[in-house]
């Protein structure tokens, strides 16, 4: 039978010159139910060394004046290179596409990595290898620079299957309102007289 938990004041001296220290006077163990409960939390939690965590973000980000040139081999290419990065810094890439003008991904982030950092080293790496690559990039992009400036990110909650969709049927939306067609049949600056 566990005793019920000691409370101590602050000020109290007593407690802190007894054989055992105040901490240990007022940890209860934790019973089977409640450690189920705290580490119940998610099934796809991690852990580091003292820590549990779920790190999703939604990053966006293009590349310079945000040509369309993710297409191909070089699309291809790219996403081998963002994969190995990832791996290289623990990073998991739960979904991620492609467009022509910019790309998602759906990534879990350790958190003793920034977001930003992430993304400078991304970027970086990734602008230096595609230009060793594909040499002949450097005459529309300049030297060694590959990505724009920005980027978009989003912390992913309980909505992560939205966003998993989302990402995996841009392309196909984007292509839906390529069709669309943006003719007026109406000329705007000719004159037209009313109807009476």
């Amino acid at each position: 039978m566990l005793n019920k938990p000691q409370v101590l004041l602050v000020g109290d001296r007593r407690a802190l010159a007894r054989k055992t220290s105040f901490r240990y006077n007022s940890f209860r163990p934790p019973t089977k139910t409640t450690r189920k409960e705290v580490f119940a939390l998610s099934k796809d939690d991690n852990s580091l060394a003292h820590t549990r965590w779920n790190c999703k973000y939604h990053i966006v980000f293009t590349p310079k004046y945000r040509r369309k040139v993710i297409y191909g081999k070089l699309r291809a290419d790219i996403g081998r290179i963002l994969r190995r990065l990832c791996e290289l810094k623990e990073v998991e890439i739960i979904e991620a596409h492609a467009m022509p003008d910019h790309i998602h991904m759906l990534v879990k982030i350790p958190p003793k990595i920034s977001v930003a950092s992430f993304m400078g080293y991304l970027k970086g790496r990734s602008a230096v290898i595609i230009h060793e690559r594909h040499a002949h990039l450097k005459y529309k992009y300049g030297n060694r620079s590959f990505w724009a400036r920005g980027y978009y990110v989003s912390t992913v909650g309980l909505n992560q299957k939205t966003i998993e969709k989302y990402i995996r049927e841009q392309e196909a939306e984007d292509r839906l309102q390529d069709t669309i067609s943006k003719r007026e049949y109406v000329d705007p600056f000719s004159k037209i007289k009313p109807q009476k």
